[in-house]
């Protein structure tokens, strides 16, 4: 057992900032909004943090996971955090305010006595039982591997204005291990406004694990040129534009990998249930693909996929979602803005199919994967839970049950 802390001693929580990429998932997870970011860092407040752990099994990159013994009165304020590059080392707490020593790195007995337990996130913290063993956080901001592009190609309409980009990055002789559902970051050139070096945005890869071509130590990755907000405000996006610019031999710092539990199932005859939207189709193409490469085998399960964009001129991949075979693929398209046509959204698709939704749900083997922006978390798991309810099952035991077991995966922006 832990040590009880003495009161004048405090656990603080801290985010690493070498190893953060700035995904602001913490600050979602965080039930209490004792997260916050400036445009350097993300940090804890310790005035509000409880150690509740919410945000420690969603982070990809581990950065969330550090801790330091202090002086509760000696805390590192949120300016100091703003502005460190890299964590303080271990301090050794005065004499007269060590006490009893607690192990750190886990929290002691009175801190968890007071902690609020956080409300269950919408999909698992641990991946599928037979997800392969992913490799994380194998390069860093100082650290960064360097990939050779050798691929960019426009995968939408040319007279649409979603201009959405593969490109494929060579590692050569660089290991650089990956796994459907993982993501990299990339770090572009230049500094931003206060003249600090640009930090790295996360992509999700479009490829599998033995690459995108197989064999080949490369990878893929689905940008969209960023140009304009949510709001429709114009924006120059610093990493979409860097990297949807780039020419054929170009070079570019690569981080990572990122991911422990958006991983595909990894046994033979495991069903994928894949909902996404615009970008969010890439770790879909991934694991399609690995499964693809798989039919010669004869052990591949059920895949079905609802994908939404506004129009199909401006559905990434379309073409070659196409002309894949239909007993492989069940492609639910979802067109919001198709001229002539009813405005659809995935959540519509997922009712309408419902009896086919019904009977992979009822199946232990099969995983439900969401990727896309993050409005469309609550429409697919209303969605689901109609599906469920019409069916005369309880949704709220059934979605616990996908969590704990690692079948209900979301990793939206």
């Amino acid at each position: 057992m832990n040590a009880r802390l003495p009161p004048e001693v405090l656990r603080q929580h801290l985010i690493d900032p070498e190893v953060c990429i700035r995904c602001n998932t913490c600050e979602e997870t965080c039930p209490i909004d004792a997260i916050t970011h400036d445009g350097n860092n993300y940090v804890v407040d310790p005035d509000i943090c409880n150690g509740c752990m919410a945000c420690v099994p969603p982070c990809p990159t581990g950065s969330i996971d550090n801790w330091r013994l202090v002086p509760r009165a000696q805390a590192y304020s949120l300016q100091e955090q703003f502005g460190w590059d890299e964590l303080p080392a271990e301090k050794p707490l005065p004499a007269d305010a060590a006490g009893e020593p607690a192990q750190v790195g886990a929290i002691a007995d009175g801190d968890v006595a007071e902690a609020v337990v956080a409300a269950p996130a919408a999909g698992a913290a641990v991946p599928p039982w037979s997800a392969a063993h992913p490799y994380v956080n194998l390069y860093t901001h100082k650290t960064p591997a360097v990939a050779t592009v050798v691929g960019n190609y426009r995968v939408t309409d040319e007279d649409t204005d979603s201009d959405i980009h593969h490109i494929v990055l060579d590692l050569g002789n660089v290991p650089f291990p990956v796994l459907e559902g993982q993501s990299i970051g990339i770090l572009p050139p230049g500094t931003d406004a206060q003249g600090r070096a640009h930090h790295a945005r996360q992509y999700s890869l479009a490829s599998p694990r033995d690459g995108e071509r197989a064999g080949y130590n490369n990878l893929s990755l689905t940008v969209k040129r960023v140009t304009h907000d949510h709001a429709g405000q114009p924006v120059h996006g610093v990493c979409s534009n860097y990297l949807c610019d780039l020419a054929r031999n170009d070079t570019v710092r690569v981080i990572g990998p990122f991911g422990h539990t958006f991983l595909m199932p990894n046994h033979a005859g495991a069903n994928l249930m894949m909902i996404c939207t615009g970008t969010g189709s890439a770790p879909m193409r991934a694991m399609t693909e690995r499964y693809r490469r798989r039919i010669a085998r004869g052990t591949n399960g059920r895949l079905m996929l609802f994908f939404g964009a506004r129009t199909q001129r401006e559905l990434p991949y379309f073409g070659p979602l196409m002309k894949l075979p239909r007993d492989f693929i069940d492609i639910n398209l979802a067109l919001s803005r198709e001229p002539r046509q009813p405005r659809r959204y995935v959540q519509d698709l997922i009712r309408e199919r419902a009896g086919d939704v019904r009977d992979l749900l009822a199946d232990p083997d099969t995983c439900i994967y969401v990727c896309g922006l993050k409005g469309m978390e609550a429409g697919v798991l209303e969605a689901l839970r109609d599906v469920v309810v019409q069916g005369g099952q309880d949704w709220t035991i059934l979605h616990d049950v996908l969590r704990r077991e690692g079948r209900l995966h979301f990793e939206t922006y």
